[in-house]
């Protein structure tokens, strides 16, 4: 295998290193919040690591593997539809929790999909992208000192979100290398200051879609410790090899405690236009319009036009985007075992965990992440950023392969010299 040129090796650090303060990783703080002036709670959160390794690639003018967008533009039927909407004066404020043409056609996409029906008047919100979903709904339930369950790895926005909220984040782990939740470690987790747990599937960053025996464990535990329910299924229409999407709110007495998030980025190759949604029933629905509201009145006004008119895209779209998908789903799996990685067989959305355990690097996974694109012109985010749990992800990278097949090809060949 390639051994690495001399670099300074990084004091790699976890998310939960940065929430307490431990220690700074590798690619360190640009300033100290609390001494200049910020917020106590500002001390706790750092910039994303997702976003700098983007800077680092095209510093380098490396490969982006790293940021999960999409080399490709979205539908033409998107496209026009903006166009339309921004020419034909769709450009002020809509009500507050999205255009209603767009809240009934997530409607009837919610049933047509999982039989799940929403009141797009009463229990559909338009958002600025899952994240904002996501710090709505915990802004709106949780008070200072809850506890909040986060199942890692994780998306890097999860933990901000429960911090910004008050609350104390409760990190479970996925079972390595096939990334299976356990049950019973998921219930030791539970007791009377849990409020919440956020699930995400398809999951980012391993790629596991949770099975209906999972996801019917995690409502049995909601619903013994009478807690809320968030889940991020942005990745709902990129699965393979025969394996489902199960929404948890289709579990029997979930429903009412399940606030369901998703979104058009991923999808439709739109994540810059920051279009999320969540659907869930009163009182919650109440709660997260309020915060909502508040945080950022609407989501852009021209852009629901066009989403709404995306959403009536016939089946073949879908069937289409998985064939898509499951093509680079394959190539990146090739270039990641070709290069010396392991890796285990991605289920769904469209990232790989790989263990570079294999490769003559003597650093941890945030200085690997520098050398990555300052030598072999290829950009990846280091494994640990995910986790909350010190210690856990130092040998791993992840890839994201939301690309045009000659850009994989081109990392490949990058990776393979």
């Amino acid at each position: 295998m390639k051994r690495r040129e001399e670099v300074e090796a990084g004091q790699g650090s976890t998310a939960l290193d940065i929430l307490q303060g431990d220690k700074l990783s590798s690619f360190g703080m640009r300033f100290d919040p609390v001494q200049g002036g910020g917020a106590q709670r500002l001390h706790m959160i750092r910039e994303s690591f997702i976003r700098e390794m983007t800077r680092l690639a095209i510093t380098h003018q490396a490969i982006n593997l790293s940021q999960g967008f999409p080399d490709f533009d979205p539908p033409r039927a998107a496209i026009e539809a903006a166009h339309n909407a921004l020419e034909s004066g769709g450009n002020q404020y809509t009500i507050t929790w999205g255009t209603l043409p767009l809240r009934e056609a997530i409607a009837a996409k919610m049933e047509k999909w999982y039989d799940l029906r929403f009141d797009p008047n009463e229990h559909i919100t338009v958002t600025c992208g899952v994240t904002e979903a996501i710090l709505a709904t915990l802004m709106g339930i949780i008070n200072k000192g809850d506890e909040v369950i986060i199942i890692e790895p994780y998306h890097e926005g999860y933990l901000p979100a429960v911090v910004f909220a008050g609350g104390v984040p409760h990190f479970v782990p996925l079972e390595s290398p096939d990334y299976i939740l356990d049950l019973d470690r998921l219930r030791d987790a539970f007791n009377e200051r849990t409020k919440a747990i956020i699930i995400n599937t398809p999951h980012n960053p391993t790629g596991h879609v949770f099975t209906r025996q999972e996801m019917e464990g995690i409502a049995e535990l909601c619903m013994e410790f009478n807690i809320v329910a968030i889940t991020d299924e942005i990745y709902e229409h990129i699965t393979y090899d025969g394996h489902l999407h199960f929404p948890l709110a289709t579990v029997p007495g979930m429903a009412d405690r399940t606030v369901t998030i998703s979104g058009l980025g991923k999808t439709f190759a739109m994540t810059g236009w920051r279009l999320g949604y969540a659907c869930t029933l009163n009182p919650l629905s109440t709660i997260l319009r309020t915060v909502h509201d508040f945080m950022t009145i609407c989501a852009p006004a021209p852009l629901q036009a066009a989403c709404a008119a995306v959403l009536q895209l016939p089946d073949e779209y879908y069937a289409q985007l998985k064939t898509d998908y499951t093509q680079r789903r394959d190539k990146m799996m090739e270039i990641v075992r070709k290069a010396g990685f392991l890796a285990s067989p991605v289920q769904g959305s469209y990232y790989v965990m790989a263990d570079f355990s294999n490769w003559d690097f003597d650093g941890d996974d945030y200085s690997f992440a520098r050398w990555l694109p300052a030598n072999l012109g290829v950009a990846v985010v280091p494994g640990s950023c995910f986790y909350g749990t010190k210690g856990m992800g130092k040998k791993t990278v992840r890839f994201a392969f939301a690309k045009k097949m000659e850009t994989l090809e081109a990392a490949g060949a990058r990776l393979w010299r």
